[in-house]
């Protein structure tokens, strides 16, 4: 019995050392110290010690398991990835119009306003993992773009801090070539950490705006959602963003569950020119920190957008849905509600102004 104690023991103390050591790899950033630490419980949002939801928000449903979610989301699903490889466009990313757009698969893209470059929460890494041989990885197609095949970036914005929006290798690897960095209050510790330097980094709270260059104004919206990247959670704020030029406004929403912030951002900023918004990656077992299809086309009529953009799809199997269920859905819809939807394949240049609906190139894939 003594010796079987010992063994379960020695099994244990070897699975935290293990655990203890993969945790200090660089890709896992670090929490909040110092005078961003002053800066984070100085928040509305920050509660006791750590964020909050304005909404009462459960990461799961009542009655849904840890062990069964992982137990179905390693089982065989039904075209959960592409049968072939995706369709994509070979864009020269350097002489992007102005108000142009290109995306990336999942929840990455590139803006070209008042011609400046703006990359949102860019991940070119073939897995959004701390760890790239653990993970799902990219979909064949959508893993054609790189660092390298980037312009020089006059910003990159990061809407929170999780994998598959805030990528270690792709930030190290773009990092000379970006003058500002700006997210949400407490993720630039991980940036600080990676040797960003910390005069490029501005981190926002909600509601708050500054001009990041001329005639562009960037303000910090809620969202609803969570974050980390080890064991403890929600220490770093989660935001959307609202982007405005003098012939201009664009919605830029990172994670989020629905609820009432859309609305309330609608009626402060809107109209907007597009909404760019999640649609992918949800489930019944957490539904209150992603939206349905249903619920994005319901988030883009409160934000009173023109134009949909949807994002969180395409790139990485994230959740148990089949892999375009997400605009399959969102399509039929924004059909019913008379909703203008605009679906670019992966590097396929858009002009923001002019956006409108384009050909369904996922279909048989």
């Amino acid at each position: 019995m003594l010796f079987t104690l010992l063994i379960v023991l020695c099994i244990l103390t070897t699975l935290l050392l293990f655990t203890a050591l993969i945790l200090r790899l660089p890709a896992f950033g670090r929490n909040p110290l110092g005078d961003r630490l002053k800066r984070v419980q100085g928040s509305a949002q920050y509660k006791g010690d750590h964020f909050e939801n304005i909404e009462k928000t459960m990461l799961m449903a009542e009655g849904a398991s840890y062990t069964k979610m992982m137990s179905e989301f390693f089982k065989k699903g039904i075209d959960r990835e592409p049968k072939k490889k995706l369709p994509f466009v070979r864009t020269d990313l350097h002489s992007l119009e102005n108000n142009g757009f290109v995306w990336f698969g999942h929840s990455s893209y590139l803006l070209r306003v008042e011609n400046r470059n703006i990359l949102v929460d860019p991940v070119f890494s073939d897995r959004a993992s701390p760890i790239q041989f653990v993970g799902m990885r990219a979909y064949e197609g959508a893993n054609t773009y790189h660092p390298q095949d980037m312009p020089p970036l006059d910003a990159i914005i990061i809407t929170h801090d999780h994998y598959d929006h805030l990528d270690y290798q792709t930030i190290k690897a773009l990092q000379r070539q970006t003058k500002m960095f700006y997210t949400s209050i407490g993720v630039g510790q991980h940036l600080e950490q990676w040797r960003i330097p910390k005069e490029k980094i501005v981190e926002m709270d909600w509601w708050e705006s500054l001009e990041i260059f001329q005639n562009a104004t960037l303000t910090a919206a809620p969202a609803r959602h969570f974050s980390g990247r080890g064991i403890v959670r929600n220490k770093t704020l989660w935001s959307s963003f609202v982007l405005e030029t003098p012939d201009l406004k664009l919605f830029i929403g990172g994670d989020s569950g629905y609820d009432q912030s859309f609305k309330k951002i609608g009626d402060k900023f809107g109209p907007f020119d597009v909404a760019i918004v999640e649609a992918g990656q949800y489930d019944v077992k957490w539904p209150q920190i992603h939206m349905s299809p249903e619920e994005a086309v319901q988030a883009s009529l409160d934000l009173r957008a023109r134009v949909l953009l949807p994002v969180h799809w395409g790139k990485f199997t994230l959740a148990l849905h089949p892999w375009n269920e997400p605009i399959v859905r969102v399509m039929n819809e924004a059909a019913k509600r008379d909703v203008e939807v605009a679906t670019p394949m992966i590097g396929e240049r858009v002009y923001l102004k002019k956006i409108s609906s384009l050909p369904q190139w996922w279909n048989e894939h």
